[in-house]
């Protein structure tokens, strides 16, 4: 069965800029990715993803080579110095443990009507 168009003008598809690229059938790099993806489920690096980071590096300077993606400077891509992540901790999660509910401490009857509440002054504009 055809499919209809019921546009008169053609249509002109453009390809995405980054983020689609030939996939690894010959697993030129799929040791680069195993290990970065082992790295992300590992109980150490749960909701630290910056423990990985060298070999999330590592794997797309592995897909550049193996002409899978496009070379680029790995500077553009958040690899700079400048992006290192330095001493980030863990949330502990003290206060919920605690019994804290967040938005419990709010007086509904207040809201929108003091000053220093910015928020619901903003969303009431």
């Amino acid at each position: 069965m055809a499919s209809m168009n019921f546009s008169s003008s053609k249509q002109f598809v453009k390809p995405p800029q980054r983020g689609i690229f030939p996939l690894d059938h010959e697993s030129e790099c799929k040791s680069h990715m195993t290990t970065y993806l082992t790295c992300l489920n590992s109980r150490e690096a749960k909701a630290q993803h910056h423990k990985c980071r060298n070999l999330s590096k590592l794997y797309l300077e592995c897909r550049m080579e193996a002409q899978l993606m496009a070379k680029e400077d790995l500077n553009d891509l958040g690899y700079s110095v400048e992006a290192t992540v330095d001493g980030a901790q863990e949330y502990d999660k003290s206060k919920e443990r605690m019994g804290y509910i967040a938005g419990k401490h709010i007086d509904k009857r207040t809201i929108g009507k003091t000053k220093d509440s910015w928020f619901q002054n903003w969303l009431n504009r």
